[in-house]
Order: structure tokens, then C-alpha cells, then sequence
């Protein structure tokens, strides 16, 4: 695990670390499993002068991929968004989640940026349910900056303490981040 966290921090250097840190926000946001704060944090440990322009990086990135996710709520539900809901395992929550949308409305945009539940299945459900996509926008740009710039924040105040717990527990983390996701992941396919 030593090895692995060393690369991550050579690729936090790399001059096209920014590159990928947006793309992967924007994959993120609509299909791509993995959370951009996994790049995010090494980029800010490895320039600490940079931290805002990667959380805002992030941020943007994200908010773009939300939008691309909208549009395939809009457009193409049937032929992908449906892909995306399934390989989650919220096909069958799908359906009520219109309810969630009648009675929360854009404040589930707000929690959905802002928390680790799936960001992209609620930027298609925000398509396909017909949400306004200025509120759709205003409010997905507050949940992600929220939780990037936060990212950021606790990177710098931490400072070398979070580089210290990264590799001090990175191997026991991964282990147990790892168990967790299968865990939900079934208890989420079996109920």
C-alpha cells in the first residue's frame, strides 16, 4: 500500500494532474464509480497553494458532469440512464424516488452534492423527474462546492497530520472502505 500511495502522490505532482482531477469530477457525475476526493486530496497535499483552484477544479468539473447526467435523464433514460440506475442496484427504488422529487425537490440536489450517496443517479432522476435545470444547476453547484472546498479546507488545516493518517492507515483503511462498499452494496441489492 506504501508503493501505491507514494504513485498517487507522484500523479498528485504530475503536471497534468489537473487534466485528470476534472475529468475524473466529470466522469464521476455521471457514470464513473470512484469519488474525485481520491485525487482531490493528494493534489492538495502535494501544492497547498493550489487548493482552492483544485477544489474549485472539482467543483466545476462535477457540476458539468451533473449537467451531461440531467441531460440523459432528459433524452436518453431508456437507453442509458436506465444502465446507470441498474448497475447501482436502485432499479427498483427508482420509482420512488418521483415522490422524493414531488416532496423535496431541489433540496435533494443539495444532499445528493453534498454527501458520498451516488451523485449521479440523482442528476439523471433530476432529468427524468423534470426538475428545473437552473435550480438544478444553482443547487448541484452549492452541494459539490460545499463538499469539495471542505475537502480542501480540512487538507490544509490538517496539513502533514493527513498525510500522516493517509499512509499510516491507507492499507486498513482500503480494507475496510472496501468491505463497507460490498456490504452496502449487497444489503442495497438484497432489500
Amino acid at each position: 500500500m506504501d508503493k501505491i500511495y507514494e504513485r498517487v502522490l507522484r500523479l498528485a505532482s504530475h503536471r497534468h494532474a489537473p487534466i485528470y482531477l476534472g475529468g475524473i469530477s466529470f466522469t464521476e457525475a455521471v457514470i464513473f464509480p470512484v469519488p474525485p476526493d481520491l485525487l482531490l486530496i493528494p493534489m492538495v497535499l502535494a501544492d497547498k497553494s493550489k487548493a482552492w483552484r483544485y477544489a474549485l477544479l472539482t467543483t466545476v468539473g462535477s457540476v458539468l458532469g451533473g449537467l451531461v447526467g440531467y441531460l440523459i435523464g432528459v433524452f436518453l433514460f431508456d437507453t442509458i440512464g436506465r444502465v446507470v440506475i441498474e448497475f447501482y442496484g436502485l432499479g427498483s427504488y427508482f420509482d420512488s424516488m418521483a415522490e422524493w422529487y414531488e416532496n423535496y425537490g431541489i433540496w435533494i440536489v443539495l444532499v445528493s452534492g453534498f454527501t458520498p450517496i451516488p451523485y449521479k443517479v440523482f442528476t439523471i432522476a433530476s432529468g427524468v423527474f423534470a426538475m428545473a435545470i437552473l435550480p438544478f444547476l444553482l443547487f448541484s453547484l452549492i452541494g459539490r462546492a460545499l463538499r469539495f472546498f471542505i475537502v480542501a479546507a480540512i487538507c490544509l488545516w490538517m496539513s502533514d497530520s493527513v498525510y500522516k493518517i493517509m499512509k499510516r492507515v491507507s492499507g486498513p483503511a482500503m480494507l475496510v472502505i472496501c468491505t463497507l462498499v460490498v456490504i452496502g452494496f449487497v444489503f442495497w441489492t438484497v432489500s
